[in-house]
């Protein structure tokens, strides 16, 4: 068996040169302190997007994206296919943990300032990959056709209409018109599995592109050790293995989600039914919904949603701009304010996430 398997490398080696590649990753070396568990999760969302892209391939075989048929055939997915509920099941649960990791490794980031020089393109092709996740969320929430589902993303697209000057426009392009309708459908599948899937891909390739050329980022505190004194560990293959078992962990946490805790369709979408009560978006959206509900609705001259819509617009902006601002990254008091603004937004989004959701 042996010779077998050595021929078959040998094969592929002689073609992909494979073992320059192993030299070139067995020079890679990640430094080992309190804090690399961090660095896993950039690994662990990498994993969850593979997942996300094999069973979105598989759903899109017999997913049928027009207002007539679009419930019918998750139905049919769910009811019919063998292993279809699962598929879906595995979609919609690695959609929710690909968020929650993302937004994990963001935030360890940012903590750890690994946006610093000469970070700056690596922090802002990942900030741009979290946008187009929530927009993955977004598009991909309306595609079962359910109730649930269509109201979710009628009061969604209401709220992106209130934008001075661009919101009236960007609301009938996200609808194809002035309602969500069939039209709204077809345009939000189309962005779900082509428009969405090639940006993210391209970001994606650039963003480990930097990784692999910059290495791993070091804490402010691990860099200002002795040479001597800093520990490191082979990425291949040693940090490689400590990461496939990272991954086998999360496998593990879905396929529990999966088939203990099914997605569940709900019922079809009625255009001219009246909105159920307690309509709320997903969970990564609800501490802004929440938000908006406590804005008074006027705020001197101007309408208090449009100022919610704005102000959480240019905090967006101001985060992705992190690096170009944080000029200090490396002084005591400037890491001392930047932290408390971030240890700020994630009790914000906690709480306001718990509230929503009890509310």
């Amino acid at each position: 068996m042996k010779p077998t398997l050595k021929k078959i490398y040998d094969w592929v080696d002689e073609r992909l040169e494979l073992q320059d590649l192993i030299k070139f990753m067995a020079k890679k070396y990640v430094p080992v302190h309190s804090h690399s568990i961090w660095y896993y999760f950039g690994g662990v969302s990498l994993f969850l997007f593979t997942i996300q892209v094999v069973t979105g391939i598989l759903l899109l075989m017999y997913y049928k994206g027009s207002e007539e048929l679009a419930f019918e055939s998750i139905q049919f997915i769910m009811s019919k296919v063998a292993f279809g509920w699962l598929i879906r099941s595995l979609h919609s649960w690695t959609a929710n943990l690909f968020i929650l990791t993302a937004m994990i490794h963001m935030f360890s980031v940012f903590f750890e300032k690994a946006y610093r020089k000469p970070r700056e393109l690596t922090w802002l092709t990942g900030m741009l990959m979290l946008f187009l996740l929530l927009g993955f969320g977004f598009t991909g929430y309306l595609l079962p056709w359910n109730e649930l589902a269509f109201f979710a993303t009628k009061v969604g697209t209401e709220i992106t209409g209130v934008v001075p000057i661009v919101g009236k426009p960007i609301l009938q392009f996200m609808r194809g018109g002035d309602d969500v309708t069939g039209a709204t459908l077809s345009r939000l599948f189309g962005f779900h599995v082509a428009v969405l899937p090639g940006i993210f891909t391209l970001l994606l390739g650039a963003h480990l592109l930097f990784v692999n050329r910059q290495g791993m980022s070091e804490p402010l505190h691990y860099a200002e050790t002795p040479e001597k004194d800093r520990k490191t560990m082979p990425f291949f293959p040693n940090f490689l293995l400590r990461d496939l078992l990272f991954w086998l962990i999360v496998l593990n946490v879905l396929a529990i989600l999966a088939v203990f805790f099914p997605w569940e369709l709900g019922t079809k979408a009625d255009p001219f039914a009246s909105a159920p009560a307690g309509i709320k978006p997903e969970w990564y959206f609800l501490f802004m919904f929440q938000t908006l509900k406590y804005i008074p609705a006027q705020i001197w001259f101007i309408d208090g949603e449009v100022l919610g819509v704005l102000a959480f617009g240019a905090a967006g902006f101001l985060w992705l701009m992190v690096p170009f601002w944080d000029r200090q990254s490396s002084a005591g008091e400037s890491k001392r304010f930047v932290n408390y603004i971030g240890l700020f937004v994630v009790m914000y989004i906690i709480l306001f996430t718990i509230i929503g959701w009890l509310a």
